[in-house]
């Protein structure tokens, strides 16, 4: 899901008008905050990026004539590190007054709207609220259509929302499509070995693998997983999501060892990144309980799936 950080262009730009934005001094160390966020992201150190994401937000909300921009991406900022984490609640409030201020400043069709809906749609469908996943990717994406184009990088990652939508209404052929289609887009926009065009090979192999269809969704993962390691590190908690991945996959292919071994540093990756706690502990927690049942080792088995069970149980 997209995380807004502002260019250095786009820096000069607001800071243009000093009756709209900060204080150059204050804007300029927001922007440094901001990228701040940003770099400790991609090393997935999300509860110090949560930390500075905070003061990033502080400083937009109480510098006098701060423009209502800052304060959106900041509270977007903060409210994607939140979902990462799994702390959906909190989450949701941010990203729906992010929304709120966007469009009473920018209007209803605007692309950082539609960023803003992409968030929210995001969120709905990490807690399992698909029915109000679908209205929130469908106005992101005409949005984005209209206003910047079939082939730009952002309507790829609406596409994707969708598609995994299609997929868990069993909509194989449709999602198939659309993540093809996001596929090219990410890879003519953004390069071979964006993180992007990981996501988007990553979603094509899950679609692929509930097919039953493991041919095809093995290189698929494994590019994911390459490009995710050279660009984000080995550990990531995007690696670990394609360490999952390719351990199921592995599992139904009856390649029982290197399945343990992938769920097993999926699972550290996550612990680690995470918390103990966190929504995709418990989903390699069970993925990998699954694993153990099928190879005879019940009690391990049973061990997770309560372990599991305890991290479902936490409201959020």
């Amino acid at each position: 899901m997209k995380r807004i950080f502002l260019t250095v262009a786009l820096l000069t730009m607001f800071c243009a008008s000093a009756k709209h934005v900060f204080a150059q001094g204050s804007g300029v160390e927001w922007y440094t905050l901001n990228q701040t966020v940003k770099s400790l992201c991609q090393k997935g150190e999300y509860s110090c990026a949560v930390v500075v994401a905070k003061k990033a937000l502080e400083l937009a909300e109480t510098n006098p004539g701060t423009n209502d921009f800052f304060v959106a991406a900041s509270l977007d900022d903060l409210a994607w590190l939140y979902k990462s984490q799994g702390r959906y609640a909190l989450a949701e409030t941010l990203f729906r007054r992010s929304l709120a201020i966007r469009e009473k400043a920018l209007g209803p069709d605007h692309p950082e709207v539609a960023t803003s809906l992409n968030n929210l749609a995001a969120l709905c469908y990490a807690q399992g609220d698909y029915a109000q996943a679908w209205p929130l990717y469908e106005r992101s994406l005409a949005i984005r259509e209209k206003t910047l184009g079939p082939d730009h990088p952002d309507v790829a990652q609406s596409l994707n929302g969708l598609a995994l939508l299609y997929g868990k209404e069993g909509r194989y052929g449709r999602a198939e499509t659309l993540c093809t289609r996001a596929l090219a887009i990410s890879e003519k926009a953004l390069g071979p070995d964006h993180p992007e065009v990981a996501q988007c090979l990553n979603n094509l192999a899950w679609r692929y693998y509930i097919q039953e269809e493991y041919a095809q969704a093995e290189p698929l993962y494994n590019r994911s997983l390459a490009i995710r390691e050279k660009v984000l590190g080995p550990d990531h908690p995007d690696v670990a999501q394609t360490l999952n991945g390719l351990a199921l996959l592995y599992g139904k292919q009856g390649r029982y060892d290197q399945s343990g071994s992938l769920f097993k540093r999926a699972l550290a990756i996550r612990v680690k990144a995470l918390g103990p706690d966190h929504p995709d502990v418990a989903t390699t927690l069970e993925n990998f309980a699954g694993l153990y049942r099928a190879t005879k080792r019940g009690r391990k088995a049973v061990a997770m799936e309560k372990r599991a069970a305890a991290i479902r149980a936490i409201v959020r």
